[in-house]
Protein backbone atom coordinates (compact mmCIF):
# COMPACT_ATOMS: atom_id res chain seq x y z
CA UNK A 1 0.00 0.00 0.00
CA UNK A 2 1.25 3.60 -0.61
CA UNK A 3 2.12 5.94 1.96
CA UNK A 4 -0.30 8.57 2.84
CA UNK A 5 -0.43 11.26 1.80
CA UNK A 6 0.96 11.30 -1.12
CA UNK A 7 1.54 12.60 -4.57
CA UNK A 8 0.83 10.16 -7.59
CA UNK A 9 3.56 11.29 -10.11
CA UNK A 10 2.81 10.05 -13.81
CA UNK A 11 6.17 10.00 -15.32
CA UNK A 12 4.73 8.75 -18.49
CA UNK A 13 2.29 11.23 -19.18
CA UNK A 14 4.93 13.51 -18.22
CA UNK A 15 7.35 12.64 -21.08
CA UNK A 16 4.79 12.65 -23.51
CA UNK A 17 3.94 16.44 -22.63
CA UNK A 18 7.51 17.22 -23.25
CA UNK A 19 7.86 15.01 -26.49
CA UNK A 20 4.85 16.73 -27.53
CA UNK A 21 5.58 20.25 -26.53
CA UNK A 22 9.00 19.65 -28.24
CA UNK A 23 7.76 18.72 -31.08
CA UNK A 24 4.97 21.46 -31.39
CA UNK A 25 7.51 24.30 -31.10
CA UNK A 26 10.28 22.82 -32.94
CA UNK A 27 8.03 23.04 -36.41
CA UNK A 28 8.00 27.10 -35.56
CA UNK A 29 11.80 26.72 -35.41
CA UNK A 30 11.12 27.21 -31.62
CA UNK A 31 13.86 26.59 -28.80
CA UNK A 32 12.19 25.08 -25.72
CA UNK A 33 13.47 24.83 -22.28
CA UNK A 34 11.49 22.88 -20.05
CA UNK A 35 10.94 24.41 -16.82
CA UNK A 36 11.14 21.56 -14.03
CA UNK A 37 11.13 24.16 -10.34
CA UNK A 38 7.73 22.53 -10.07
CA UNK A 39 9.45 19.55 -9.51
CA UNK A 40 10.95 21.12 -6.51
CA UNK A 41 14.54 18.95 -7.74
CA UNK A 42 12.33 16.08 -8.14
CA UNK A 43 15.15 13.54 -10.30
CA UNK A 44 12.89 11.41 -11.95
CA UNK A 45 10.97 14.65 -12.88
CA UNK A 46 14.09 16.16 -14.76
CA UNK A 47 14.78 12.69 -16.05
CA UNK A 48 11.36 12.07 -17.67
CA UNK A 49 11.54 16.19 -19.39
CA UNK A 50 14.50 14.78 -20.61
CA UNK A 51 13.12 11.31 -21.67
CA UNK A 52 10.94 13.44 -24.28
CA UNK A 53 13.45 15.15 -26.17
CA UNK A 54 14.08 18.52 -24.53
CA UNK A 55 17.90 19.38 -24.22
CA UNK A 56 17.51 22.30 -21.94
CA UNK A 57 16.38 22.41 -18.29
CA UNK A 58 14.94 25.67 -16.04
CA UNK A 59 14.64 26.18 -12.57
CA UNK A 60 15.20 29.13 -10.03
CA UNK A 61 16.86 27.25 -7.72
CA UNK A 62 20.45 26.50 -7.69
CA UNK A 63 20.18 23.46 -5.17
CA UNK A 64 17.88 22.26 -7.60
CA UNK A 65 20.41 22.70 -10.46
CA UNK A 66 23.57 20.89 -8.45
CA UNK A 67 21.33 17.95 -8.04
CA UNK A 68 20.59 17.49 -11.39
CA UNK A 69 24.45 17.96 -11.88
CA UNK A 70 25.22 15.65 -9.32
CA UNK A 71 22.47 12.61 -10.72
CA UNK A 72 24.21 13.00 -14.35
CA UNK A 73 21.76 14.62 -15.82
CA UNK A 74 23.31 16.35 -19.38
CA UNK A 75 21.37 19.36 -19.88
CA UNK A 76 21.28 23.01 -20.77
CA UNK A 77 20.93 24.67 -17.33
CA UNK A 78 19.19 28.25 -17.26
CA UNK A 79 18.59 30.14 -14.10
CA UNK A 80 15.01 31.56 -13.94
CA UNK A 81 15.04 33.58 -11.01
CA UNK A 82 17.48 36.65 -10.97
CA UNK A 83 20.75 35.75 -9.59
CA UNK A 84 21.43 37.78 -6.01
CA UNK A 85 24.80 39.45 -6.53
CA UNK A 86 26.53 37.65 -3.48
CA UNK A 87 25.52 34.19 -5.11
CA UNK A 88 27.16 34.90 -8.43
CA UNK A 89 30.13 32.48 -8.26
CA UNK A 90 27.69 29.36 -7.68
CA UNK A 91 25.63 30.84 -10.77
CA UNK A 92 28.49 30.74 -13.01
CA UNK A 93 29.59 27.10 -11.92
CA UNK A 94 26.11 26.00 -12.31
CA UNK A 95 24.10 27.56 -14.38
CA UNK A 96 25.43 27.96 -18.10
CA UNK A 97 22.63 30.78 -18.52
CA UNK A 98 20.59 33.48 -16.50
CA UNK A 99 18.25 35.86 -16.56
CA UNK A 100 18.81 39.44 -15.51
CA UNK A 101 17.90 42.68 -15.28
CA UNK A 102 20.56 45.13 -13.01
CA UNK A 103 23.75 45.69 -13.98
CA UNK A 104 25.14 45.43 -10.35
CA UNK A 105 24.22 41.66 -10.62
CA UNK A 106 25.58 41.31 -14.19
CA UNK A 107 29.17 42.84 -12.88
CA UNK A 108 29.48 40.49 -10.05
CA UNK A 109 28.88 37.72 -12.43
CA UNK A 110 30.75 38.68 -15.24
CA UNK A 111 33.89 38.47 -12.34
CA UNK A 112 33.21 35.34 -11.33
CA UNK A 113 33.61 34.23 -14.64
CA UNK A 114 36.97 35.99 -15.26
CA UNK A 115 38.06 34.48 -12.35
CA UNK A 116 36.93 30.66 -13.49
CA UNK A 117 38.47 31.82 -17.34
CA UNK A 118 34.95 31.42 -18.65
CA UNK A 119 32.17 33.80 -20.38
CA UNK A 120 28.90 33.81 -18.36
CA UNK A 121 25.54 33.97 -20.65
CA UNK A 122 22.69 35.91 -19.99
CA UNK A 123 19.23 36.79 -21.41
CA UNK A 124 18.11 40.92 -20.48
CA UNK A 125 14.27 40.29 -19.23
CA UNK A 126 12.13 43.23 -20.53
CA UNK A 127 9.22 44.03 -18.80
CA UNK A 128 6.07 44.19 -21.29
CA UNK A 129 3.44 45.38 -18.66
CA UNK A 130 3.71 42.45 -15.93
CA UNK A 131 5.64 44.56 -13.49
CA UNK A 132 7.37 41.32 -12.34
CA UNK A 133 11.22 41.58 -13.62
CA UNK A 134 12.78 43.54 -16.46
CA UNK A 135 13.97 46.18 -17.22
CA UNK A 136 11.36 49.27 -18.71
CA UNK A 137 11.23 49.30 -22.48
CA UNK A 138 12.51 53.25 -22.43
CA UNK A 139 15.29 52.29 -20.70
CA UNK A 140 16.95 48.95 -22.44
CA UNK A 141 18.99 51.08 -24.71
CA UNK A 142 21.17 52.27 -22.11
CA UNK A 143 20.82 49.25 -19.81
CA UNK A 144 22.72 46.99 -22.81
CA UNK A 145 25.19 49.51 -23.61
CA UNK A 146 26.51 49.33 -20.23
CA UNK A 147 25.97 45.74 -20.04
CA UNK A 148 27.91 44.90 -23.19
CA UNK A 149 30.60 46.68 -21.40
CA UNK A 150 30.77 44.14 -18.86
CA UNK A 151 33.85 41.82 -19.49
CA UNK A 152 32.85 38.18 -18.73
CA UNK A 153 29.50 38.26 -19.43
CA UNK A 154 27.75 37.34 -23.19
CA UNK A 155 24.39 38.45 -23.92
CA UNK A 156 22.42 36.22 -26.03
CA UNK A 157 19.11 37.65 -26.17
CA UNK A 158 16.10 39.33 -24.78
CA UNK A 159 12.84 38.02 -22.64
CA UNK A 160 10.12 38.75 -21.27
CA UNK A 161 7.66 37.13 -19.00
CA UNK A 162 3.41 37.71 -18.75
CA UNK A 163 1.25 36.35 -16.47
CA UNK A 164 2.81 35.04 -13.50
CA UNK A 165 2.35 38.59 -11.07
CA UNK A 166 0.43 40.55 -13.13
CA UNK A 167 -2.02 38.43 -15.14
CA UNK A 168 -1.53 39.92 -18.11
CA UNK A 169 -2.14 38.13 -21.18
CA UNK A 170 0.45 37.52 -24.00
CA UNK A 171 -0.45 38.64 -27.01
CA UNK A 172 0.32 39.15 -30.88
CA UNK A 173 1.27 42.64 -30.04
CA UNK A 174 3.46 42.76 -26.46
CA UNK A 175 5.49 39.44 -28.03
CA UNK A 176 6.27 41.58 -30.70
CA UNK A 177 7.08 44.00 -29.24
CA UNK A 178 9.83 42.56 -27.47
CA UNK A 179 10.86 41.76 -31.38
CA UNK A 180 10.72 45.36 -31.58
CA UNK A 181 13.29 46.20 -29.33
CA UNK A 182 15.61 44.00 -30.15
CA UNK A 183 15.83 44.79 -33.97
CA UNK A 184 16.50 48.41 -32.60
CA UNK A 185 18.95 47.20 -30.44
CA UNK A 186 21.01 45.68 -33.21
CA UNK A 187 20.34 48.65 -35.32
CA UNK A 188 21.61 51.12 -32.60
CA UNK A 189 23.97 49.57 -30.67
CA UNK A 190 25.50 47.07 -33.33
CA UNK A 191 24.42 44.00 -31.18
CA UNK A 192 23.25 40.40 -32.28
CA UNK A 193 21.07 39.40 -30.29
CA UNK A 194 20.07 35.73 -31.20
CA UNK A 195 17.50 34.35 -28.68
CA UNK A 196 14.10 35.82 -28.23
CA UNK A 197 12.42 34.13 -25.23
CA UNK A 198 8.96 35.12 -25.44
CA UNK A 199 7.79 33.78 -22.49
CA UNK A 200 6.16 30.70 -20.48
CA UNK A 201 3.35 28.25 -21.06
CA UNK A 202 0.50 31.23 -21.19
CA UNK A 203 2.64 31.99 -24.38
CA UNK A 204 1.47 28.37 -25.62
CA UNK A 205 -2.13 29.98 -26.36
CA UNK A 206 -0.69 31.74 -29.34
CA UNK A 207 1.09 28.79 -30.42
CA UNK A 208 -2.30 26.72 -30.41
CA UNK A 209 -3.90 29.92 -32.36
CA UNK A 210 -1.39 30.03 -34.99
CA UNK A 211 -0.17 33.81 -33.54
CA UNK A 212 3.30 33.58 -32.33
CA UNK A 213 4.84 36.46 -34.03
CA UNK A 214 7.81 35.37 -36.01
CA UNK A 215 11.49 36.31 -34.26
CA UNK A 216 10.45 34.51 -31.32
CA UNK A 217 12.87 31.58 -31.21
CA UNK A 218 12.40 30.47 -27.54
CA UNK A 219 9.54 29.82 -24.68
CA UNK A 220 10.45 28.35 -20.88
CA UNK A 221 7.39 25.89 -20.35
CA UNK A 222 6.79 24.44 -17.37
CA UNK A 223 3.02 24.06 -15.64
CA UNK A 224 1.40 22.78 -19.91
CA UNK A 225 4.14 19.75 -19.65
CA UNK A 226 4.00 18.91 -16.00
CA UNK A 227 -0.14 19.08 -15.58
CA UNK A 228 -1.28 19.86 -19.45
CA UNK A 229 -2.95 23.26 -18.88
CA UNK A 230 -2.16 26.79 -18.71
CA UNK A 231 -3.75 28.73 -15.60
CA UNK A 232 -3.28 32.21 -16.98
CA UNK A 233 -5.65 31.43 -20.75
CA UNK A 234 -7.92 29.44 -17.88
CA UNK A 235 -7.30 26.33 -20.67
CA UNK A 236 -5.99 22.72 -21.08
CA UNK A 237 -3.53 22.43 -23.90
CA UNK A 238 -5.66 20.60 -26.54
CA UNK A 239 -4.09 16.99 -27.05
CA UNK A 240 -1.94 17.00 -23.92
CA UNK A 241 -2.38 14.68 -20.98
CA UNK A 242 -3.48 16.49 -18.08
CA UNK A 243 -3.87 15.72 -14.26
CA UNK A 244 -0.16 14.14 -14.54
CA UNK A 245 0.08 15.12 -10.63
CA UNK A 246 -2.57 13.95 -8.57
CA UNK A 247 -2.59 14.07 -4.24
CA UNK A 248 -3.96 11.08 -2.06
CA UNK A 249 -4.44 11.31 1.34
CA UNK A 250 -6.64 8.56 3.79
CA UNK A 251 -9.89 9.40 5.91
CA UNK A 252 -9.12 9.41 9.13
CA UNK A 253 -12.49 10.77 10.71
CA UNK A 254 -16.03 10.21 9.34
CA UNK A 255 -18.81 11.28 11.40
CA UNK A 256 -22.71 12.92 10.64
CA UNK A 257 -22.22 16.33 12.43
CA UNK A 258 -24.28 19.83 12.01
CA UNK A 259 -22.99 22.58 9.66
CA UNK A 260 -22.71 24.97 12.03
CA UNK A 261 -20.36 25.53 14.90
CA UNK A 262 -21.54 25.99 18.53
CA UNK A 263 -20.23 28.30 20.71
CA UNK A 264 -18.76 32.52 20.20
CA UNK A 265 -16.91 32.65 17.17
CA UNK A 266 -13.98 33.95 17.08
CA UNK A 267 -11.16 33.82 14.56
CA UNK A 268 -9.29 30.10 12.99
CA UNK A 269 -5.93 29.62 13.69
CA UNK A 270 -4.44 31.73 10.43
CA UNK A 271 -6.54 35.02 11.68
CA UNK A 272 -9.88 34.54 9.16
CA UNK A 273 -12.94 34.81 10.40
CA UNK A 274 -14.91 31.74 9.12
CA UNK A 275 -18.58 31.69 7.93
CA UNK A 276 -20.93 28.92 7.74
CA UNK A 277 -24.35 27.87 6.19
CA UNK A 278 -26.77 25.79 8.05
CA UNK A 279 -27.77 23.12 6.12
CA UNK A 280 -28.21 20.84 8.83
CA UNK A 281 -26.56 17.54 9.74
CA UNK A 282 -24.04 16.30 6.98
CA UNK A 283 -21.58 13.24 6.43
CA UNK A 284 -18.37 14.43 7.54
CA UNK A 285 -15.01 13.42 6.48
CA UNK A 286 -12.08 14.52 7.93
CA UNK A 287 -8.45 13.22 5.68
CA UNK A 288 -4.89 13.51 7.25
CA UNK A 289 -3.65 15.85 5.37
CA UNK A 290 -4.12 20.09 5.68
CA UNK A 291 -2.65 23.17 5.08
CA UNK A 292 1.10 22.74 5.98
CA UNK A 293 0.96 20.13 3.06
CA UNK A 294 -0.57 21.87 0.34
CA UNK A 295 -1.87 25.16 -0.63
CA UNK A 296 -5.71 23.63 0.01
CA UNK A 297 -7.45 26.20 -2.78
CA UNK A 298 -5.64 24.14 -5.49
CA UNK A 299 -7.27 20.44 -4.71
CA UNK A 300 -10.81 19.02 -5.92
CA UNK A 301 -12.13 15.96 -4.91
CA UNK A 302 -12.01 13.59 -7.59
CA UNK A 303 -14.99 11.92 -5.83
CA UNK A 304 -17.98 12.43 -7.08
CA UNK A 305 -20.49 14.70 -4.70
CA UNK A 306 -17.89 15.69 -2.35
CA UNK A 307 -17.05 19.37 -1.60
CA UNK A 308 -14.06 20.81 0.56
CA UNK A 309 -15.45 22.78 3.63
CA UNK A 310 -12.41 23.58 4.94
CA UNK A 311 -9.19 23.03 6.53
CA UNK A 312 -6.75 23.02 9.47
CA UNK A 313 -2.93 23.01 9.54
CA UNK A 314 -3.26 19.16 9.64
CA UNK A 315 -6.51 18.19 8.63
CA UNK A 316 -8.84 18.64 5.47
CA UNK A 317 -12.51 18.17 5.91
CA UNK A 318 -15.26 17.28 3.57
CA UNK A 319 -18.83 17.39 3.21
CA UNK A 320 -19.59 13.72 1.64
CA UNK A 321 -23.19 13.38 2.22
CA UNK A 322 -23.76 13.85 -1.77
CA UNK A 323 -21.42 11.15 -2.63
CA UNK A 324 -22.95 7.62 -3.83
CA UNK A 325 -20.04 5.49 -2.46
CA UNK A 326 -20.37 3.67 0.73
CA UNK A 327 -17.03 5.12 2.12
CA UNK A 328 -14.79 3.82 5.62
CA UNK A 329 -12.40 5.30 7.80
CA UNK A 330 -9.34 4.17 6.60
CA UNK A 331 -10.37 4.50 2.64
CA UNK A 332 -8.24 6.30 0.11
CA UNK A 333 -9.80 10.11 -1.22
CA UNK A 334 -7.67 10.93 -4.81
CA UNK A 335 -7.38 15.07 -5.79
CA UNK A 336 -6.87 16.91 -9.29
CA UNK A 337 -4.10 20.04 -8.24
CA UNK A 338 -3.68 23.34 -10.20
CA UNK A 339 -0.98 24.81 -10.85
CA UNK A 340 -0.90 25.78 -6.99
CA UNK A 341 -1.47 23.16 -5.76
CA UNK A 342 0.75 21.13 -7.66
CA UNK A 343 4.12 23.93 -6.62
CA UNK A 344 3.25 23.29 -3.11
CA UNK A 345 2.39 19.49 -2.94
CA UNK A 346 5.48 18.60 -4.54
CA UNK A 347 7.37 21.15 -2.54
CA UNK A 348 6.17 19.90 1.09
CA UNK A 349 8.97 17.38 2.72
CA UNK A 350 5.38 15.57 4.28
CA UNK A 351 4.22 14.40 1.36
CA UNK A 352 5.09 11.10 -0.14
CA UNK A 353 5.74 10.32 -3.74
CA UNK A 354 3.99 7.69 -5.70
CA UNK A 355 5.79 7.23 -9.30
CA UNK A 356 3.25 6.00 -12.13
CA UNK A 357 5.45 4.64 -15.41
Amino acid sequence: MKNLPCTNINLTRITENSRQMKAKCSSLGIELTGVVKGGAGDIRIAEAFLAGGIKKLGDSRLKNIRAFKKAGLEAEYLLLRLPHPGLADEVVELADVSLNSELTTLQALGEAARARNRHHKSIIMIDLGDLREGVLPAEISDFMNSARQISGIEIIGLGTNVGCYGGVLPTPENTRELIELKEQLEADLSAELEVISGGNTATTNLLDQGKMPAGVNHLRVGEGILQGTDITNQREIPGFNQHNITLSAAIIELKRKPSVPRGTLGYDAFGQKPSFVDKGKRLRAILAVGRQDVRIDGLKPCLAGAEIIGASSDHLLLDVTETDVDLTVGDTLDFELDYGGMLSALTSPYLARNYLE
